[in-house]
């Protein structure tokens, strides 16, 4: 019997969008954990310089998942750590903090599912979290749009929700109950231009972000 549960959402959040506070309100309602770990990348690997700042990004992440206070909490280890951001990394940190008998879930899209062999050490991923994988359109999740060793490791490891949450680590969720498909590079690119994309952004989030003049040329 684990004593609690934590679910960790991690991202460039370059801005957060409604697709990520989707994401993180689909798996709050699915899997009823304790605390929402929110974790912003310093220097994420795999993408593009960032171009809001480390100060911006996590204001707009207050915005955002405002709604979320009693079980939210932003965690800048990644910002302060000034070197490439590895989730494996991070969860190692995580689970030193919280202890071997709290399970901790990680949360992730279709799109990060397609592309997870290709993150360092990806297998012990699992070591040290649950894996959960949320759809996303465009983004199948079936085993024949996925590496073949990914497909057979969720395959393995798949988990009820009740085992998420009564156990510290080692399964894997897929949830097909998520219909959202928002890029952060469309926003950013349509904000350069002076577009306003309301439907795209949390509307605290699109204020932020015109008060500030973040995303202009």
């Amino acid at each position: 019997m684990t004593a609690r549960c934590v679910a960790v959402l991690g991202g460039s959040f370059d801005p957060v969008h409604r697709g990520h506070v989707a994401l993180a309100g689909y798996f709050l309602d699915l899997l009823e954990p304790d605390e929402l770990r929110i974790i912003p990348a310093g220097n994420p690997w795999q993408k593009d310089p960032l171009q809001a700042s480390p100060a911006d990004r996590v204001a707009m992440l207050e915005c955002a998942f405002g709604a979320h206070n009693g079980r939210l909490k932003i965690d800048q280890q990644e910002i302060q750590r000034h070197t490439a951001s590895y989730s494996i990394d991070t969860l190692r940190a995580l689970r030193a903090e919280l202890g071997p008998q709290t399970s901790i879930a990680l949360l992730i899209g279709a799109d990060q599912l397609q592309k997870l062999h290709t993150w360092r050490d990806w297998q012990q991923l699992f070591d040290m979290a649950h894996v959960c994988a949320a759809s996303r359109p465009g983004f199948a999740l079936d085993a024949a749009h996925m590496d073949a060793q990914v497909a057979a490791q969720f395959m393995q490891r798949a988990g009820s929700v009740e085992q998420i949450r009564r156990t510290p680590f080692g399964h894997s969720l897929i949830g097909n109950g998520l219909a959202v498909d928002i890029s952060a590079t469309e926003i950013r690119a349509a904000l350069q231009t002076g577009g306003q994309p309301e439907t795209l952004l949390p509307p605290a989030v699109l204020d932020y972000i015109q008060q500030h003049h973040l995303y202009q040329d």
